[in-house]
């Protein structure tokens, strides 16, 4: 989603920066700067830089909550009984933008939620200072990870929700866009 956000973004001549996990996507338009980072504290790191400087960010990032303490440099092995992770939180990108986040800037989420989704998109969008939140469901057929095709529901910070038929994540990308600029235009 995050390539095709940035995608659809730069074909209506906005400068993008995209942060990136480990990915074989690729990007097309120039006017996407692309950082590759490997974690969610390099992905934070990203973030905290370049976010002052843009007029938004849009987070479609699905950041891991927890992170080991302890990484291991070598395969673990069979025969260790009861072996354990012990894991810490990591730090909330989308909270530490919106406590940063301008007057003049913009912050979109995305909640990946498997129950009570619209109460739990909408606690996200409220406590994270976001102007918008995409609801995804993993309910939804053909929708999430590992399918071109997306199913949403946008919800603005006045609490309106307006919900997408499953279409490809270029089209999903587009309707984003959209709404995004039409909601500003008002």
């Amino acid at each position: 989603m995050g390539f095709s956000i940035a995608e659809e973004l730069a074909s209506q001549g906005a400068q993008v920066v995209l942060i990136s996990g480990p990915t074989s996507l690729s990007t097309q338009n120039p006017n996407i700067e692309r950082i590759d980072v490997v974690s969610a504290q390099e992905m934070y790191e990203a973030s905290l830089l370049h976010f002052p400087a843009c007029d938004g960010g849009i987070m479609t990032a699905a950041v891991a909550d927890f992170t080991p303490v302890i990484t291991e440099d070598k395969k673990v092995k069979r025969g260790k009984e009861n072996y354990s992770i012990e894991l810490t939180p990591t730090k909330d990108i989308a909270a530490s933008l919106g406590a940063i986040k301008t007057t003049n800037q913009f912050l979109v989420g995305f909640a990946l939620e498997t129950n009570n989704e619209e109460s739990n998109a909408k606690l996200k969008l409220a406590t994270k200072n976001l102007d918008f939140i995409v609801l995804n469901s993993l309910n939804d057929k053909g929708a999430g990870f590992q399918y071109d095709t997306n199913k949403i529901t946008l919800i603005n910070k006045l609490g309106e929700c307006k919900k997408f038929e499953l279409k490809s994540k270029t089209e999903v990308a587009k309707d984003i866009v959209s709404e995004l600029i039409a909601y500003y235009e008002e």
